[in-house]
């Protein structure tokens, strides 16, 4: 594809696992309640299960309302994300204007639908309440390297959702070599995805310090060229502190100050809330005891 001329595609994968390494070795020295809770700030609240029920979401919704209240101290989620049937169900219910309403579709997580479907699940969940719709990169069609295809398909979503933000998953754990991440995260930006996402959450491995370091520094290279912010949301298996510590120090030595922020820099988590929650009342109460809200 002549989008991609202008890249180089080679990686280094030795320096990479390198560089990756150092990071995650160096990573606890942002281990402090206000890196703590700036992680909380940027949770995408996530519940994706074929179980999922309306009452459950409206209820988990319903203490995104009362978090502010209960923890007055700390900043609330980013946004919730849910199944595209459920959106209206927390559409209803939200009543906090500081947190978004995000949906996954395109026939997520495995994007083996029709064309014009999916772009009309984008389309109906912003209708519906979504501010932010997550979708997946056709692996198989890129695996045939059909690149014109699957930018197509990536424009038509973002086309359809009327200015909402399109994450954008590469599923990196599909991605046969390091290469690949790079590939989809660039034709990713350049189709006109607002943030590049790693995973689904659904196959093994998700969310890798390999993949969102490749994926940064994709995303740095774009802004170089373009001038234009891409944001980074790391998903799938993040579920300690420790672990968004990782994504966080790889994300700030790499883009920098200007991307920690909720705008350009998001985690997909469920189990996270609670663990951030626990580890920030620890350093500052001395209080071991697991915080269960969410």
């Amino acid at each position: 594809m002549e989008l991609l001329n202008k890249y180089n595609l080679v990686i280094n994968e030795i320096e990479t696992k390198e560089s990756v390494n150092r990071i995650v070795k160096e990573s606890g020295k942002y281990n402090d309640v206000e890196t703590l809770k700036f992680l909380f700030s940027i949770i995408d609240l996530t519940s994706l299960n074929v179980s999922d029920t309306r009452s459950e979401i409206a209820d988990m919704t319903e203490k995104v309302n009362w978090f502010t209240k209960t923890f007055p101290n700390l900043p609330n989620v980013a946004a919730i994300c849910v199944y595209p049937a459920l959106v209206p169900v927390v559409k209803k219910t939200l009543t906090t204007d500081e947190v978004e309403i995000a949906s996954v579709a395109a026939g997520f997580p495995a994007s083996q639908t029709y064309f014009d479907i999916k772009t009309l699940e984008c389309k109906r969940a912003v209708i519906e309440g979504a501010t932010e719709v997550d979708t997946v990169i056709s692996v198989g069609e890129f695996f045939e390297k059909n690149y014109d295809y699957v930018f197509r398909e990536i424009a038509a979503q973002k086309s359809s959702i009327d200015g909402a933000y399109l994450k954008l998953i590469i599923e990196s754990g599909a991605m046969r070599n390091m290469k690949e991440i790079r590939v989809a995260s660039l034709l990713a930006m350049e189709a006109g995805a607002d943030f590049i996402k790693t995973s689904t959450g659904k196959i093994t491995p998700a969310a890798t310090p390999e993949a969102a370091y490749i994926m940064c520094n994709c995303i740095k290279e774009f802004y170089k060229l373009t001038g234009k912010k891409i944001g980074f949301k790391p998903a799938g298996g993040i579920s300690t502190p420790d672990d968004a510590i990782v994504y966080y120090a790889i994300v700030k030595e790499i883009l920098g100050a200007d991307w920690l922020n909720k705008k350009l820099f998001r985690i997909g988590a469920s189990r996270l809330a609670n663990n951030l929650l626990t580890e920030i009342s620890k350093i500052s109460t001395d209080n071991d005891k697991p915080i269960l809200y969410f």
